[in-house]
Protein backbone atom coordinates (compact mmCIF):
# COMPACT_ATOMS: atom_id res chain seq x y z
CA UNK A 1 0.00 0.00 0.00
CA UNK A 2 1.30 3.21 -0.87
CA UNK A 3 1.50 6.63 1.29
CA UNK A 4 -1.41 7.99 -0.37
CA UNK A 5 -3.46 4.73 0.29
CA UNK A 6 -2.13 4.96 4.05
CA UNK A 7 -3.00 8.93 4.34
CA UNK A 8 -6.59 8.22 2.98
CA UNK A 9 -7.27 5.18 4.41
CA UNK A 10 -6.23 6.60 7.90
CA UNK A 11 -7.90 10.01 7.06
CA UNK A 12 -11.19 8.27 6.23
CA UNK A 13 -10.99 6.27 9.71
CA UNK A 14 -10.56 9.75 11.39
CA UNK A 15 -13.85 11.55 9.98
CA UNK A 16 -15.69 8.32 11.12
CA UNK A 17 -14.54 9.31 14.60
CA UNK A 18 -15.04 12.81 14.24
CA UNK A 19 -18.58 12.21 12.42
CA UNK A 20 -19.76 10.49 15.44
CA UNK A 21 -18.79 13.06 17.81
CA UNK A 22 -20.00 15.94 16.11
CA UNK A 23 -22.83 13.96 15.06
CA UNK A 24 -23.82 12.95 18.52
CA UNK A 25 -23.77 16.33 19.35
CA UNK A 26 -25.84 17.69 16.82
CA UNK A 27 -28.34 15.34 17.43
CA UNK A 28 -28.72 14.96 20.73
CA UNK A 29 -28.90 18.59 20.84
CA UNK A 30 -31.92 19.01 18.05
CA UNK A 31 -33.41 15.97 20.38
CA UNK A 32 -33.14 16.70 23.77
CA UNK A 33 -34.73 20.79 22.68
CA UNK A 34 -32.32 22.00 25.46
CA UNK A 35 -34.16 19.45 28.12
CA UNK A 36 -31.61 17.27 28.86
CA UNK A 37 -33.64 14.02 28.03
CA UNK A 38 -31.08 12.25 26.34
CA UNK A 39 -34.28 8.77 26.09
CA UNK A 40 -36.01 11.13 23.04
CA UNK A 41 -32.72 11.35 21.04
CA UNK A 42 -33.75 7.93 19.42
CA UNK A 43 -37.07 9.18 18.88
CA UNK A 44 -35.81 12.29 16.62
CA UNK A 45 -33.22 9.91 14.64
CA UNK A 46 -34.08 10.28 10.71
CA UNK A 47 -36.27 7.19 9.65
CA UNK A 48 -34.78 4.82 7.50
CA UNK A 49 -36.37 6.46 4.27
CA UNK A 50 -35.53 9.71 5.26
CA UNK A 51 -34.05 12.33 2.69
CA UNK A 52 -30.92 12.39 5.27
CA UNK A 53 -30.67 8.55 5.50
CA UNK A 54 -31.23 8.26 1.94
CA UNK A 55 -28.76 11.10 1.19
CA UNK A 56 -26.20 9.53 3.10
CA UNK A 57 -26.42 6.21 1.55
CA UNK A 58 -26.50 7.61 -2.01
CA UNK A 59 -23.69 10.27 -1.40
CA UNK A 60 -21.46 7.75 0.15
CA UNK A 61 -21.88 5.57 -2.79
CA UNK A 62 -21.33 8.30 -5.74
CA UNK A 63 -18.49 9.31 -3.21
CA UNK A 64 -16.68 5.53 -3.52
CA UNK A 65 -16.50 5.75 -6.79
CA UNK A 66 -14.83 8.96 -7.43
CA UNK A 67 -12.26 7.92 -4.99
CA UNK A 68 -12.02 4.92 -6.91
CA UNK A 69 -11.43 6.58 -10.42
CA UNK A 70 -8.95 8.90 -8.70
CA UNK A 71 -6.67 6.25 -7.61
CA UNK A 72 -7.19 4.78 -11.35
CA UNK A 73 -5.95 7.98 -12.68
CA UNK A 74 -2.84 8.31 -10.14
CA UNK A 75 -1.47 5.42 -11.82
CA UNK A 76 -1.84 6.17 -15.70
CA UNK A 77 -0.30 9.61 -15.70
CA UNK A 78 2.32 11.63 -14.53
CA UNK A 79 0.80 15.17 -15.31
CA UNK A 80 0.97 16.80 -11.32
CA UNK A 81 -1.86 18.66 -11.96
CA UNK A 82 -3.97 15.99 -12.99
CA UNK A 83 -2.40 13.65 -10.15
CA UNK A 84 -2.94 16.75 -7.26
CA UNK A 85 -6.60 16.73 -8.42
CA UNK A 86 -7.32 13.63 -8.13
CA UNK A 87 -5.46 13.57 -4.84
CA UNK A 88 -7.77 16.35 -3.28
CA UNK A 89 -11.17 14.16 -4.63
CA UNK A 90 -10.03 11.39 -3.27
CA UNK A 91 -9.05 12.57 0.14
CA UNK A 92 -12.18 15.03 0.37
CA UNK A 93 -14.34 12.69 -0.77
CA UNK A 94 -13.28 9.81 1.48
CA UNK A 95 -13.59 11.90 4.10
CA UNK A 96 -16.71 13.27 3.40
CA UNK A 97 -18.06 9.13 3.17
CA UNK A 98 -17.02 8.45 6.68
CA UNK A 99 -19.07 11.39 8.05
CA UNK A 100 -22.19 10.26 6.07
CA UNK A 101 -21.49 6.51 7.55
CA UNK A 102 -20.97 7.40 10.57
CA UNK A 103 -24.50 9.13 10.83
CA UNK A 104 -25.88 6.18 9.76
CA UNK A 105 -24.22 3.77 12.33
CA UNK A 106 -25.11 7.05 14.78
CA UNK A 107 -28.27 6.89 14.15
CA UNK A 108 -28.80 3.38 14.16
CA UNK A 109 -29.76 2.67 10.38
CA UNK A 110 -28.29 0.48 7.80
CA UNK A 111 -26.03 0.95 5.07
CA UNK A 112 -27.59 -0.70 2.68
CA UNK A 113 -31.65 -0.66 2.21
CA UNK A 114 -32.76 -3.75 -0.45
CA UNK A 115 -35.26 -2.48 -1.19
CA UNK A 116 -34.64 1.44 -1.94
CA UNK A 117 -34.03 2.69 -5.74
CA UNK A 118 -31.25 5.23 -5.80
CA UNK A 119 -31.85 8.78 -5.21
CA UNK A 120 -36.06 7.86 -4.19
CA UNK A 121 -35.53 9.99 -1.29
CA UNK A 122 -35.53 13.30 -3.34
CA UNK A 123 -39.10 12.68 -3.90
CA UNK A 124 -39.33 12.29 0.00
CA UNK A 125 -39.96 15.96 1.41
CA UNK A 126 -41.80 15.93 4.27
CA UNK A 127 -40.82 11.85 5.00
CA UNK A 128 -38.18 12.56 7.76
CA UNK A 129 -39.96 11.41 10.86
CA UNK A 130 -37.85 8.41 12.77
CA UNK A 131 -41.86 6.61 12.53
CA UNK A 132 -41.32 6.36 8.78
CA UNK A 133 -40.19 2.90 8.54
CA UNK A 134 -40.40 0.19 6.08
CA UNK A 135 -43.82 -0.69 6.85
CA UNK A 136 -45.22 2.99 6.41
CA UNK A 137 -43.38 3.37 2.47
CA UNK A 138 -45.04 1.70 0.50
CA UNK A 139 -44.15 -0.66 -2.12
CA UNK A 140 -42.10 1.03 -4.57
CA UNK A 141 -38.79 -0.65 -3.98
CA UNK A 142 -35.90 1.05 -2.77
CA UNK A 143 -31.71 0.06 -2.74
CA UNK A 144 -28.60 2.25 -3.24
CA UNK A 145 -25.61 1.90 -0.44
CA UNK A 146 -25.56 -1.95 -1.66
CA UNK A 147 -25.26 -2.01 -5.36
CA UNK A 148 -22.05 -2.34 -7.43
CA UNK A 149 -20.84 1.31 -7.66
CA UNK A 150 -19.47 1.01 -11.19
CA UNK A 151 -22.81 0.77 -12.48
CA UNK A 152 -25.80 -1.54 -13.87
CA UNK A 153 -26.56 -2.49 -17.34
CA UNK A 154 -30.07 -0.83 -17.24
CA UNK A 155 -31.91 2.01 -19.01
CA UNK A 156 -31.50 5.63 -18.47
CA UNK A 157 -33.72 6.01 -15.91
CA UNK A 158 -35.09 9.23 -13.64
CA UNK A 159 -34.04 9.93 -10.12
CA UNK A 160 -35.37 12.84 -8.00
CA UNK A 161 -35.49 14.75 -11.56
CA UNK A 162 -31.89 13.80 -12.83
CA UNK A 163 -31.03 10.97 -15.47
CA UNK A 164 -28.70 8.08 -15.18
CA UNK A 165 -27.09 7.59 -18.32
CA UNK A 166 -27.53 3.34 -19.62
CA UNK A 167 -25.33 1.48 -17.30
CA UNK A 168 -24.91 3.57 -14.14
CA UNK A 169 -25.94 3.19 -10.80
CA UNK A 170 -26.73 7.09 -10.17
CA UNK A 171 -26.56 10.36 -12.47
CA UNK A 172 -22.85 11.17 -13.27
CA UNK A 173 -22.05 7.71 -12.41
CA UNK A 174 -19.41 6.33 -14.80
CA UNK A 175 -20.28 2.51 -16.36
CA UNK A 176 -18.33 -0.30 -16.21
CA UNK A 177 -17.46 0.17 -19.77
CA UNK A 178 -15.92 3.70 -18.54
CA UNK A 179 -13.94 2.75 -15.63
CA UNK A 180 -12.36 -0.07 -18.04
CA UNK A 181 -11.60 2.38 -20.75
CA UNK A 182 -10.28 4.99 -17.73
CA UNK A 183 -8.37 1.72 -16.64
CA UNK A 184 -6.79 0.75 -19.90
CA UNK A 185 -6.20 4.65 -21.00
CA UNK A 186 -2.38 6.30 -20.49
CA UNK A 187 -0.85 10.25 -20.02
CA UNK A 188 -2.86 13.07 -22.00
CA UNK A 189 -5.86 10.17 -22.71
CA UNK A 190 -6.41 9.15 -19.49
CA UNK A 191 -6.14 12.95 -18.07
CA UNK A 192 -8.79 13.97 -20.61
CA UNK A 193 -10.90 11.14 -19.73
CA UNK A 194 -10.62 11.00 -16.28
CA UNK A 195 -11.32 14.62 -16.34
CA UNK A 196 -14.12 14.38 -18.25
CA UNK A 197 -15.72 11.51 -16.28
CA UNK A 198 -15.17 13.36 -13.41
CA UNK A 199 -16.99 16.09 -14.55
CA UNK A 200 -19.87 14.42 -15.46
CA UNK A 201 -19.32 12.75 -11.62
CA UNK A 202 -19.61 16.03 -9.85
CA UNK A 203 -22.50 17.45 -12.25
CA UNK A 204 -24.30 14.65 -10.34
CA UNK A 205 -22.93 15.08 -7.09
CA UNK A 206 -23.93 18.49 -7.19
CA UNK A 207 -27.55 17.56 -8.06
CA UNK A 208 -28.28 15.03 -5.33
CA UNK A 209 -26.32 17.80 -2.77
CA UNK A 210 -28.82 20.71 -3.81
CA UNK A 211 -31.70 17.57 -2.59
CA UNK A 212 -30.26 17.30 0.62
CA UNK A 213 -29.30 20.84 1.55
CA UNK A 214 -32.98 21.38 0.33
CA UNK A 215 -34.93 18.27 2.13
CA UNK A 216 -32.62 17.02 4.67
CA UNK A 217 -33.28 17.59 8.81
CA UNK A 218 -30.06 17.05 10.29
CA UNK A 219 -28.07 21.00 10.40
CA UNK A 220 -24.71 19.51 10.19
CA UNK A 221 -25.93 16.96 7.17
CA UNK A 222 -27.33 20.31 5.23
CA UNK A 223 -24.18 22.05 5.86
CA UNK A 224 -22.21 19.29 5.18
CA UNK A 225 -24.90 19.03 2.02
CA UNK A 226 -24.13 22.53 0.44
CA UNK A 227 -20.43 22.44 1.11
CA UNK A 228 -20.58 20.11 -1.38
CA UNK A 229 -22.08 22.02 -3.61
CA UNK A 230 -19.97 24.82 -3.48
CA UNK A 231 -16.90 22.79 -3.90
CA UNK A 232 -18.22 20.97 -6.61
CA UNK A 233 -19.13 23.77 -8.61
CA UNK A 234 -15.49 25.87 -7.72
CA UNK A 235 -14.09 22.16 -9.08
CA UNK A 236 -16.46 22.52 -12.03
CA UNK A 237 -14.99 25.24 -13.08
CA UNK A 238 -11.15 24.23 -12.79
CA UNK A 239 -11.81 21.00 -14.57
CA UNK A 240 -13.10 22.47 -17.68
CA UNK A 241 -10.29 25.01 -17.72
CA UNK A 242 -7.68 21.86 -17.32
CA UNK A 243 -9.66 19.91 -20.49
CA UNK A 244 -9.39 23.42 -22.75
CA UNK A 245 -5.89 22.90 -21.79
CA UNK A 246 -5.62 19.40 -23.26
CA UNK A 247 -7.44 20.57 -26.41
CA UNK A 248 -10.51 19.09 -25.08
CA UNK A 249 -14.29 20.00 -23.62
CA UNK A 250 -16.76 18.46 -21.14
CA UNK A 251 -18.72 15.74 -22.70
CA UNK A 252 -22.47 16.89 -23.55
Amino acid sequence: MTRTSNRTYWATGTAVLLALLFAVAATVASASGGDGDGSRTSARAPGLYSPDAGFARDMAVHHQQAVEMSFIVRDRTKDEPVRGLAYDIANTQANQRGMLLGWLDLWGLPKVVADEPPMSWMGNAGHGAAGHGAAGHGAAGHGAAGHDMSGHDMPGHDMGGATAKPGALMPGMATKEELAQLGAAEGRDAEVLYLQLMTDHHKGGVAMAQGCAQQCETPAERALAQGMVEAQQSELTLMADMLKQRGSAPRG
